[in-house]
């Protein structure tokens, strides 16, 4: 074959890399040292050419009064940074334990009715994690209504934490559990009041940070007990002295007052808090209207019921008088609420009052943080049988 080679096509010099070659590393230039000392808050903020680069680094290897200059510099140029926040995304345990599920799920998994329990109880453990001594010995004031009264106790935070694991004894006493009150002799008072005054008034000295370990021990071995019976334990009562509840609706009702006690702390140490997932705020709304018609029973047992409100005659299981509870909200929805007994039968073709809230506003009224005046959103129908489940509603709460 006749024609010049490759080398001579391009002038006899080195032939041209491949497509995507990289280029050498840059020659560090021939740079004085009073010039590559003024370099070094540029290297440091990594403003400098690669060639400058190049020729500062090699001079940090000969000299060490510019090298301790420009560690002195890479330091402080580190402390220009922004800090991380430390308040996590609320929904990042939820995301994180949903991506774990997904790929694997639980050997024993939680029951549904224990998961709102499970879940206030971590918010709650979370918020006080960080706590020194003043948020601790922090004020604040418990509410609720008594006889459609107003009632409030003064506690602290650490107070607020001792009421919980009290009344989550209930609980554990009815899965066979130890007692955390087992000690105090009056603490055998059944009502969730009598326990928290008794373990109180117990006390040598106001409650401290150290009650935080063997609350949220015992809120883990609740849902640990209650996952390893698969579920069918759900309907075991639990005492409450002069009442009862199954054990699902019972978590459920522990999981509300987390919720409302952790607002409260909030509150006192002035930190932002928001309300459940909607799908737990929506078990919780269920279990109070599921509630109401024996409140009802009760206020017209105690003569708290408006004169006119004479219920009729129901056999159980039959259609009677309803008021509809109208929910609003993402944790919304309507229920039908008898008003004439507990086993009468909501219904619709019954319907003489419609009462329309939101979410997390019915949840205050059941709590006893606001008022029924307050609470009342919309309202049609009967304004006496409207203002009884109101107020039945607000008398749900207690300490």
């Amino acid at each position: 074959m006749s024609g010049a080679g490759p080398s001579e096509a391009h002038g006899g010099g080195p032939l041209p890399g491949p497509t995507g070659w990289e280029e050498p590393v840059p020659v560090p230039l021939g740079l004085s040292h009073d010039v590559l000392k003024s370099l070094l808050g540029a290297w440091a903020l990594a403003a400098c050419s690669a060639a400058e680069t190049a020729a500062v680094e090699d001079h940090l290897g000969d000299c060490g009064a510019c090298a301790d200059e420009a560690r002195r510099l890479r330091e402080a140029v580190g402390l220009l940074h922004q800090p991380e926040p430390l308040d996590l995304d609320p929904g990042l345990r939820t995301r994180v334990l949903e991506s774990c599920l997904d790929r694997r799920p639980p050997r024993i998994p939680v029951p549904g009715w224990a998961a709102p329990y499970d879940a206030e109880t971590a918010r709650l453990d979370a918020l006080l994690q960080d706590f020194g001594d003043s948020e601790w010995h922090a004020p604040v004031r418990l509410r609720w209504f008594e006889a459609d009264t107003p009632a409030s106790r003064r506690t602290t935070v650490a107070g607020v934490i001792a009421h919980l694991m009290s009344v989550d004894g209930l609980v554990a006493m009815a899965l066979g559990l130890g007692d955390p009150l087992a000690e105090v002799a009056s603490a055998r008072e059944p009502g969730p009041t009598g326990r928290t005054e008794a373990f109180w008034r117990a006390s040598h000295f106001p409650p401290t940070r150290s009650v935080r370990t063997p609350w949220r021990e015992q809120s883990h071995h609740l849902v640990r007990t209650a996952s390893f019976t698969g579920g069918s334990a759900g309907g075991f009562g639990v005492s409450y002295g002069d009442f009862e509840l199954p054990l699902h609706d019972a978590l459920l009702d522990r999981a509300f007052e987390c919720w409302v006690h952790a607002e409260d702390i909030a509150d006192a140490v002035d930190y932002p808090y928001d309300p459940p997932a909607p799908r737990h705020l929506n078990k919780m709304i269920d279990l109070a209207a599921r509630m109401l018609p024996v409140a009802l029973a009760g206020r017209r047992r105690a003569g708290l019921s408006a004169p006119g409100q004479t219920p009729h005659l129901v056999p159980a299981g039959a259609p009677g008088r309803s008021l509809r509870l109208e929910i609003e909200g993402d944790a919304g929805g309507q229920w039908m609420i008898p008003l004439d007994s507990p086993a009468a039968q909501g219904s619709a073709d019954h319907e003489v009052a419609h009462v329309a809230l939101d979410d997390v506003e019915f949840c205050r009224l059941a709590a006893g943080h606001i008022s029924p005046e307050e609470a009342a959103a919309g309202q049609d129908g009967d304004r006496e049988v409207i203002r009884d489940v109101l107020y039945a509603a607000a008398g749900l709460s207690r300490m």
